[in-house]
């Protein structure tokens, strides 16, 4: 069941609550939402603590009416929000993309409230153009008219970054990112969102992200890279592993940017976390 809580500015922030035991919060990429982790919240919430958020601007929760606060930092304090409201002093986070920046950033600029991370594919190099791909759609309504034809138009869409993926995920995947109006689909977040990014790449948001990575120290890491990503380069994967040669790693076959995260792959890496963490 969606809860929700307010964020220090006003804003209703919903999230969702599942299972008991080591802390996992999930924050999604840029314009997508909570039911992205439906997976990993129907497969470990016997034994991990399954947050999910909805940052300000996606899913349910409140667009905000200044379009400024969709950054980084100001998603990253909602994070922490969220933890203080469920009375939670610590948590692993799962990053989906953005979702992963914003925990990189949270672990260097609140370290005692991280316990770890898993990226999502994520890194400190953001691929020109997986960049392209997604100003490509941002802010924007699909053409499809409906979910069915949506879910049947993705995998020629997707291709050939995505191949062998069931039809049931890729209607899941499109009831998660639409929703269904008489004039067709409509997007599931806040077209200012498009303004938010395109000022930002002007000015900048966060330090360099090396610098942000670099700092996460010896806290323990997990990355889930897609094998044909266009954002996450296999070269920037292997740098990450080259100064974390610790960090658990998986690569997903047949998948792109990003990962549905009910992949073998993913979930053995997941569910390798969840031990060591206890």
């Amino acid at each position: 069941m969606t809860r929700q809580f307010r964020s220090d500015d006003g804003l209703t922030l919903a999230y969702d609550d599942t299972g008991t035991g080591h802390p996992l919060l999930c924050l999604a990429g840029l314009t997508r939402n909570m039911e992205d982790f439906a997976p990993v919240a129907e497969r470990f919430a016997g034994c991990a603590r399954v947050i999910r958020l909805d940052s300000r601007g996606r899913g349910r929760s409140d667009h905000d009416p200044d379009w400024r606060n969709y950054t980084i930092v100001r998603e990253g304090q909602d994070a922490l929000a969220l933890l203080d409201h469920l009375g939670i002093a610590s948590a692993s986070i799962l990053g989906t993309s953005r979702g992963g920046l914003i925990a990189m950033w949270l672990a260097v600029a609140h370290p005692e409230r991280v316990r770890g991370i898993i990226l999502n594919d994520i890194g400190p190099v953001i691929e020109p153009d997986g960049l392209a791909a997604i100003m490509d759609y941002l802010g924007r309504r699909p053409a499809y008219a409906t979910i069915a034809e949506a879910a049947w138009a993705l995998p020629a869409a997707m291709a050939p970054g995505f191949r062998n993926v069931p039809a049931e995920t890729w209607r899941a995947h499109a009831e998660r990112l639409w929703t269904e109006t008489p004039e067709g689909l409509e997007i599931r977040y806040d077209a200012h969102l498009r303004d938010a990014v395109l000022e930002q790449s002007a000015t900048g948001s966060l330090p360099d992200p090396w610098t942000l990575f670099d700092g996460l120290g010896d806290i323990p890491l997990g990355l889930v890279r897609g094998a044909n990503s266009d954002l996450l380069s296999a070269a920037t994967a292997a740098e990450m592993r080259r100064r974390r040669p610790d960090m658990l790693f998986a690569e997903i076959p047949d998948r792109g940017h990003v990962p549905f995260l009910d992949e073998p792959e993913a979930v053995q890496l997941i569910e390798t976390y969840l031990e060591r963490a206890g």
